[in-house]
Formats: C-alpha cells, structure tokens, sequence
C-alpha cells in the first residue's frame, strides 16, 4: 500500500511540471499616456480685410497624437477666446489623415462672427490639437500646444444709402443697398415716384461724403445728382471700388385676394421690398378670405399654397390654392423671391427667376 501511494505521488509531480513546461508566456497590451502633437500656425496675427475676402488669412498644422500601439483617433481642432480655458471651444474636425486646416479671409471671419466676438475690436485666440479615441470618454484624450492668435473680426454685410427727392433728400431715412460680402459691390431696389427721380449715393446716413454722377453709368464724389430713368421700382447695382452705377426695372411683388382690404381679386396691394432681410414685405390689413402673391400684377407668374398642401414656408410659382386667411386682422407678411444671377447676362438683372421656390410668412400682429 505504500508503495503504491509512493507512485501516485511521484506521477502527480510529473504531470504538474508537465503542465507548467506547456504554459505559454502570457503578451499584455499596457495603454500609455498619450503625448500631446505639436500645432503651428502660419501667423499669429491675421490681417482680416474686406477688400481681400479670398486671400489666405491662416493655415493650422497639427501633428499626430504618440499613443505608444496602433490607434485610430479622431483629430479636432479646438479654438477658444483666450483666458476660457476651453471651457465651451469651437470645434472642427479633421478628415482621416489629414492635420493642416486653412482659412481664406472670408471664412476665418465668419468663424470669429460665429463665436459672438464684436467687430472691430482685436480678439486674442487660443488654439490647439485635440486628440480623442472615444466621443465619450476621456481617457486616451490628447491636447497639443497652446497657440495664441490675435484678429480683428469686421461686420461682414454692410450698407450704403439711396437719400432723393422720392423720401425728401434726408439720409437718416434713406434706403439702403446692401453688399453681402462687404466687398464694395452693393445691390437693393428703390422706389421713385413721379417727378421725384433725383437722388445720391451715401457710404453712411449724413451727407459728410455723398457720390454723384461723373458721366454715364459712373460715379464720384464730386458728381452732380444721379437720376433714376423714369418712375417705378429699379434694381441697382453699385461699385464702390470701381465708381460705377447700374439701373434696371426690377421684377416686384404684391398681394391679391378677398382677404386683404380694398382688393377683392381686383386691385393688388404693393408691397414694399426690404435691402436688408431681401424679402418684399408688407403690413396688410385682411378679412377672412383667400389671398395670393403675385409677381407685376400679373396672373401668369403668382404664389400660392403648393397644391398637395402648404408647408408654411415656401411657395412655388404658378401654384393654383389659395393662401387661406382664418381671422380677420393685420398681418405682417413677406416672400423672398430669388432674383436671377445677372453677372454674365446683364439684361438679367432685376428679374425674378420664376422656377425657384419663394420663402414666405403670414403672421398676425
């Protein structure tokens, strides 16, 4: 009996070293932490212009994250009014493989509008890198260096004005054209009334600086008045850097129905177009009824509810329903016709293009 329990002993401490000879070394993957990449910019300071909206203003250029194994972050610039310490920073994400972002300075500008910062005023940035291999967590989260960059936002759209002898020769009360991209190219359409068709160009609402006409289509400051061709509506275009004035009958809207007071489907009721919000607009006092827009007090071009029903914001042209009014009251309404691109066809300017939709709105005050 010994004997045999001497065996199975021995055995056991056989098999044991046995088992332990066969066990492979165990490979562990240890996640380090991950080391910041570099930024650079191409300037700190960014002249930011309106005469040179497509220039470059700034190229951001980061460098990958180390993580110490094979990874897959998603890189992210991150900008930030300095003294902020990122706590609500812009973001904008890199496509895969990509580390540089340029801005032209039409672009970098509206991302410094975005960020709420006042025009004219120098603003100091901070950017950096971030790296991130979850949207969620934190951990495996990289920042690179800290840049500083200081610009000076400027108003984006801005506005010159129409004072004549149509609203009485006073700028403060002038209409006004309107240049998108404040390149000095401004667009808008006045109204002259009969034997009221003198008028000049003002860069603000006083007559300090005032630009006349210096022969045919041209304009200066010393110039004398500049006259619209006859009464009506004229679109303008007016260039600043080039000192040149076009005029052309402009396409107009008004609103047509048994709704609004003293139409009754016979009689349109103008309505008046807006340089700033680019919409025709109008306070119509209506009844209950139907009403329409329609373009030149002209059946073949009008605005209704789009026939399988109205969406609430936009009306094709031709459409036959109605505008349905339910209560009787005062209403503010507007419609933004799109007008055609007339810069490689001159005798486009001014027109509607009738196969766009026309954003619209009806509200009673």
């Amino acid at each position: 009996m010994k004997k045999n329990i001497t065996k199975f002993l021995a055995f056991s401490c056989m098999a044991i070293m046995l088992l332990a000879s066969c066990k492979k070394d165990e490979v562990r993957t240890v996640t380090q932490t991950a080391k910041g990449g570099s930024l650079t910019v191409s300037t700190t300071t960014p002249a930011l212009t309106k005469s040179n909206l497509s220039a470059n203003a700034i190229t951001l250029t980061g460098s990958a994250q180390s993580y110490g194994y094979s990874a897959a972050p998603t890189y992210t610039f991150q900008i930030a009014v300095k003294g902020t310490d990122f706590a609500k920073p812009t973001e904008v994400t890199l496509p895969v493989g990509v580390f540089a972002k340029s801005y032209n300075v039409q672009d970098f500008n509206n991302l410094l509008l975005s960020m709420n910062l006042p025009t004219g005023t120098p603003a100091q940035l901070e950017m950096r890198l971030k790296s991130s291999l979850s949207s969620s967590a934190t951990e495996g989260t990289a920042y690179s260096n800290v840049v500083t960059v200081t610009a000076t936002p400027f108003a984006l759209v801005s506005y010159i004005y129409v004072p004549g002898a149509y609203q009485g020769w006073n700028p403060p009360t002038a209409d006004s054209l309107q240049s998108p991209t404040g390149n000095g190219v401004y667009t808008g359409i006045i109204n002259f009334t009969a034997g009221n068709l003198d008028f000049k160009i003002t860069p603000q609402k006083k007559w300090d600086v005032a630009y006349g006409s210096s022969g045919t289509g041209k304009i200066s400051t010393s110039g004398g008045n500049i006259s619209a061709p006859a009464a009506g509506k004229y679109y303008f275009t007016v260039d600043l850097n080039n000192g040149t004035i076009t005029m052309a009958p402009a396409d107009y809207m008004s609103v047509i129905g048994n709704a609004p007071v003293g139409s009754n489907w016979s009689a349109d009721i103008d309505l008046k177009y807006n340089n700033g919000t680019l919409a025709w607009e109008g306070a119509v006092p209506m009844v209950v009824g139907e009403f329409k827009f329609r373009m030149g007090h002209d059946w073949a071009n009008s605005y209704g509810v789009p026939k399988p029903g109205g969406d609430g914001t936009f009306l094709n042209n031709t459409e036959n329903n109605n505008i349905p009014i339910t209560t009787a009251g005062t209403y503010n309404v507007s419609i933004t016709t799109i007008y055609s691109d007339y810069t490689t066809d001159i005798s486009k300017l001014g027109k509607i293009d009738r196969s766009a939709t026309a954003k619209y709105s009806v509200v009673k005050q």
